[in-house]
């Protein structure tokens, strides 16, 4: 028999009631969240015959899945961690069916987020101080949310600058600014 990628339907929360308020409390929620995640991935590399260690963990609000050690992760990451990102928005709604909340849990796979906001946060920072010494303004190439977000954070650390969005998803991008 085959198994599903479908989380289970459980009883809908009452409407207007807050998330918090059904759990417990919001860290309760979130380790929920992250439980639901782990069993909703898990079920996933055995279809696959990936071999990963799930971590689980709650960080800024939010919880954070991680799947480390598997030769054929890199294939969860994708090209720009475009599969990554379909499998994070997957795995979201898998929560939001069991929990009937929107999910804002981060996925990572082989530490790929991880580099990822290294390098990010190494571009935004030289982007800022080469835009504090000539004045002028740097456009970025197009990114998804989260790296739009680690670079936002980085040009938030120079002195001088500050980062703005523009454009409409896919081709939505930061442009770093020397203060007026």
């Amino acid at each position: 028999m085959s198994e599903t990628l479908q989380a289970a339907d459980v009883d809908a929360p009452e409407a207007g009631q807050a998330p918090a308020a059904r759990s417990g409390n919001s860290e309760d929620l979130l380790v929920q969240e992250g439980d639901i995640a782990g069993d909703y991935l898990e079920r996933l590399l055995d279809l696959l015959d990936y071999d990963g260690d799930i971590d689980l963990d709650v960080e800024a609000g939010r919880a954070i899945v991680s799947i480390d050690g598997g030769d054929d992760l890199e294939k969860l990451v994708g090209p720009r961690g475009a599969v990554l990102e379909s499998l994070q928005e997957l795995t979201r709604l898998a929560v939001q069916q069991e929990t009937g909340v929107r999910s804002r849990l981060m996925l990572d796979v082989a530490g790929w987020r991880a580099g990822r906001r290294a390098e990010l946060a190494e571009l935004g920072r030289t982007t800022a101080e080469k835009v504090a010494s000539t004045g002028e303004k740097v456009r970025l190439q197009p990114m998804t949310p989260f790296e739009r977000k680690v670079v936002h954070d980085a040009v938030a650390t120079v002195a001088g600058v500050h980062s703005e969005s523009e454009g409409e998803e896919p081709q939505r991008r930061v442009v770093v600014l020397p203060k007026p």
